[in-house]
């Protein structure tokens, strides 16, 4: 089972959702501070970090950008009903979800597991490695290279890459998107999808003209080129 990292300031939340994904066979790791959920992660090598989007002194977005400098672990956002502000800096900032508080363990082991499934499988039929401008997608591999130089995608971002690429010019709304990348139901949150957009953008786009790869179609929402 993956093994999780949990950081939650909260004792009685903490320990109900640390106790809650044990249940269900996770091997967990709870800590109080982003300090020293920074600190585990050398040491414990979790499958994927959850964390509290509110936290003393080093904040959840902040713990979440310091992990992003290093690595593309899968990263899923705790967070208070109200934050709209915040739920959004935590997606620009590389979180792959967000959870709303109180959240069911049920509901907690569902969306860990579909942002641990982006990490396993490619989308699409086609060729293992595929050539899109100065784009090299390699489908089996999971590795995306731009000129020749490899790209760090999130899990999310590139699931959203692999998704589009694998079907070029087809216009995909943002709430189908939702559907079939993040598994969440036709009425949740778009901003996902926005976030994760322009994180990958950032990533693989040239920022000195319009978008090249993921464009958006205004009123029906993104496709992939045409180049």
């Amino acid at each position: 089972m993956p093994r999780v990292l949990l950081v939650e300031d909260d004792p009685s939340v903490r320990e109900g959702i640390e106790l809650g994904l044990r249940r269900r066979g996770h091997e967990v790791l709870a800590v109080a501070t982003g300090e020293a959920g920074l600190e585990a992660m050398g040491s414990f090598r979790p499958d994927l970090l959850l964390l509290d989007l509110m936290l003393p002194a080093m904040s959840g977005v902040q713990l979440c950008c310091r992990v992003r400098e290093t690595s593309q672990l899968p990263i899923v956002m705790l967070t208070a009903r109200g934050d709209d502000v915040d739920i959004v800096v935590g997606l620009d900032a590389g979180a792959d979800d967000y959870i709303v508080k109180p959240a069911r363990a049920e509901v907690i082991e569902a969306r860990i597991r579909a942002v641990l499934r982006r990490v396993e499988g490619p989308a699409g039929a086609g060729p293992a490695v595929e050539r899109h401008g100065e784009l090299d997608i390699d489908r089996a591999g999971h590795t995306v290279l731009k000129s020749g130089a490899p790209v760090a995608l999130a899990p999310s971002e590139l699931k959203l890459l692999l998704h589009l690429s694998a079907a070029p010019e087809q216009v995909f709304s943002r709430q189908r998107l939702l559907e079939e990348i993040w598994e969440h139901s036709y009425h949740s949150d778009v901003r996902l999808v926005d976030a994760c957009v322009r994180r990958l953008r950032a990533k693989i786009e040239d920022p000195s003209r319009d978008p090249r790869y993921v464009q958006t179609l205004r009123g029906f929402g993104y496709r992939f080129g045409p180049l």
